[in-house]
């Protein structure tokens, strides 16, 4: 059997391993099979193919791999659940202290208490909600 045809074996089976894994590094020695699976075919001798697949997936896994996985793996960039909450106004319906307190959020009805624990917050007052613990916000009076 030729050796380009042995790398491109092996290129299609580290391309389907890669489907399987999503791991980029997979994809990147596959690619570097290819890469040896041309410059066999044009008649490089065995010996410096092996040289060409190692520099060939060193380049992948070193330059193409971080930048694949930066396409990939995006960070969050919307806040969901109790998350979303923080940072946004309150208005409060019964009088807020260090121990407890109502306010209103978004239409919702919360238990809250005040972000100061030394705070008297009254009712009618609008708070920014700075932090979810539990199913309780704690509050902070606006300026």
């Amino acid at each position: 059997m030729d050796p380009w045809l042995i790398w491109l074996i092996v290129a299609a089976v580290l391309a389907v391993a890669e489907i399987v894994t999503l791991t980029a590094a997979l994809g990147m020695l596959g690619g570097a099979a290819l890469v040896t699976a041309v410059f066999a075919a044009a008649g490089l001798p065995l010996p410096p193919q092996f040289v060409v697949f190692t520099i060939a997936a060193a380049a992948g896994l070193l330059f193409l791999r971080p930048v694949a996985l930066r396409r990939l793996v995006k960070p969050q960039t919307e806040r969901f659940g109790v998350d979303a909450l923080i940072g946004s106004t309150a208005q409060v319906l019964s009088e807020v202290t260090g121990r407890g307190g109502r306010v209103r959020i978004g239409g919702e009805e919360w238990t809250a208490r005040a972000y100061d624990e030394t705070l008297v917050i009254p009712p009618g007052t609008t708070v920014d909600v700075i932090e979810i613990s539990g199913a309780t916000a704690l509050v902070y009076p606006r300026e």
